[in-house]
C-alpha cells in the first residue's frame, strides 16, 4: 500500500501502519483515523481505495484539524503559522532548519557544523567517535611500533645529508 510517498504494510492495523510515514507517530495516526472516520484497528490492506485517499487528504490537511500542540512545526518562523510536515517534506524542512541555524551562526548551528552534541548532552564521557578505545592487542601494538621505527629511520636518513650541508653553509658566511 502506498500512502504519502511511503510504502506501508497492508497486513497491519491502519493506525500502526500509518506510523511508518515520517512525521506520523501513534497519536497522530490514531487522530488521522478518527478524522477520516476509519477504524484504527482495521487492516490497511482491507480498506477501499476511496478511504485510503481520504486518509491521505486528512494527513495533508492535518494542520487545520488538530490543535497546535500536536503539530511538528507549531511556530513556523518564516510563514508565521502552525504546520505539520509529513513524508519527504519533513526531511526537507529539517535540513533547511539546520542550514538556517548554520547560516546565522547560532550556537546550535555551530554544534551541527562541528558534529558535536546539540541538545546539551554530556560530551566528556559519551559520544566519543573516531578515537581508539579499549586495549590494543599485542600484535597490533607491535605492528604500530614497527611502522613507527620505519618512519623514524626514513626521515633520519634524509636529514643526514642536509645536516652535513648546514655547517658548510655557516662557514661560507663567516
Amino acid at each position: 500500500m502506498r500512502l504519502a510517498n511511503t510504502d506501508l504494510d497492508g497486513t497491519r492495523p491502519t493506525a500502526l501502519a500509518l506510523t511508518r510515514v515520517p512525521g506520523v507517530g501513534l497519536r497522530i495516526a490514531e487522530t488521522t483515523c478518527h478524522l477520516a472516520q476509519v477504524s484504527p484497528s482495521e487492516m490497511l490492506g482491507n480498506l477501499p481505495e476511496t478511504t485510503v485517499e481520504g486518509l491521505e487528504s486528512t494527513l495533508t490537511s492535518l494542520a487545520t484539524k488538530v490543535p497546535r500542540w500536536m503539530m511538528n512545526h507549531p511556530g513556523e518562523p518564516v510563514l508565521g503559522e502552525s504546520l505539520h510536515y509529513v513524508s519527504a517534506d519533513l526531511e526537507t524542512r529539517r535540513r533547511d532548519d539546520v542550514n538556517m541555524m548554520k547560516m546565522i551562526r547560532s550556537y546550535r548551528g555551530v554544534r551541527h557544523e562541528r558534529g558535536q552534541k546539540v541538545r546539551g548532552q554530556r560530551t566528556r564521557s559519551n559520544g566519543r567517535t573516531g578515537m581508539a578505545a579499549g586495549v590494543l592487542k599485542k600484535a597490533a601494538k607491535e605492528a604500530a611500533q614497527a611502522a613507527g621505527k620505519e618512519e623514524a629511520a626514513a626521515p633520519a636518513a634524509a636529514a643526514a645529508p642536509a645536516a652535513a650541508a648546514a655547517p658548510a653553509a655557516k662557514k661560507e658566511k663567516a
